[in-house]
Parts: C-alpha cells; structure tokens; sequence
C-alpha cells in the first residue's frame, strides 16, 4: 500500500500547477513538483539537498562563505522566516516578496507570494514552500499612452480604451469609483462643510 500511496501523492504534486517545494528546517530541497522543475528549469537530482536560494540564484547566496541562510540578509528574508513559522506549526498564506536573482550575469527582480505549511513527517520538520511569481501582475514594463484630453489609453493595435477598461483587460484590475475632496467642492459645494 505505501508505494500505491506514494505514487498517488507523486501524482498530485506533479498535477499542482504551482511552483511547489518540499524543504527541511534549512530550506534545503528535499522534493519538488513539475511545476518546479520547468519554471526555474531544474534537474530534480542537482537541486536535491541544495539550499533553496542557491538552487534559485538569489543574490545573496554567497554573501558569505557558508551560503544561503548564514548571511545578514538571509535574517530578513521572507522565504527563510516563512519556512520558520511553518515548522514552528503556523500556515504563511500568499505573503508578498520582492526577490533579487541571478540569471547568468544579470540581476532580476522577482514580485512574489510565499505560501508555506507545515508537512507531517516521522523523520524530521518539514514544509511545503509554494512560490507564485506575480511581477508581471504588479509592473507595468512600458510607458503606456494616454490622451491628453479625455485619459484614454492606446493599446498596441492603436485602439483607445478608457482607464478603467484598460486596467480591467489588461492588468486584471477593477476600479470603484468615488470624489476627491476638491471635485466634490466643485461639484457638490452644499455638501462640504
């Protein structure tokens, strides 16, 4: 029954389309799913028993010669600290994080939510650490142009949209609409003290 249950989680893991590690109390790889694999474009066996920001290319892996987790700004760091909290029995959900990484020469800047839990275990504390990456969610990369007049915005095929369609079809963004303070002495004097 144990390989069946194995294979069965295996499978589940792997039909998770978000990036999912398994990770000890320092934030060493022990498992990952698919997901994992593609998006940072792993191999399961050079990844396993690696720290976490090394196996990603943080940028301050090699601050110090001990490595991911021993330098002063692995105190602060989010997937560091969210791993802690799980293995200290509290679920992290979706806490937001801007991360630097390394990709070849280049520094990236990655906006991302951690979620992280606790993992039953008979060997040793264990947590599932989820990374969603949302930078493309959260920044706008090019200079967007908008009417000088009326605020509409032109999209890439030269079609004007109002703001909030805009927002709304391109960002997933939805507005609420209200008054400032001085339209509302504009408009509605009577009711401003």
């Amino acid at each position: 029954m144990q390989d069946n249950d194995d294979s069965y989680y295996r499978t589940i893991l792997n039909a998770i389309p978000l990036v999912i590690f398994v990770v000890d109390e320092d934030v060493r790889i022990l498992d990952l799913n698919n997901a994992a694999a593609t998006v940072f474009g792993l191999n399961k066996a050079t990844v396993l028993k690696r720290r976490g920001g090394e196996v990603l290319h943080c940028l301050h892996w090699h601050d110090v010669p001990e490595g991911c987790g021993r330098g002063e700004f692995c105190q602060t760091c989010i997937i560091r600290n969210s791993v802690k909290a799980s293995l200290q029995g509290q679920t992290v959900t979706r806490r937001r994080t801007k991360v630097e990484l390394l990709q070849g020469e280049s520094k990236k800047e990655l906006e991302l939510l951690i979620t992280t839990s606790p993992l039953p275990s008979n060997d040793e504390p264990l947590a599932l650490l989820i990374i969603e990456d949302i930078s493309e969610m959260t920044t706008l990369r090019d200079i967007i142009p908008i009417c000088v007049k009326c605020k509409r915005i032109r999209d890439d095929q030269k079609y004007w949209h109002s703001v909030e369609a805009y927002f709304k079809d391109y960002i997933g963004v939805d507005f609420s609409h209200g008054l400032c303070p001085t339209c509302m002495k504009e408009f509605y004097p009577h009711f401003v003290d």
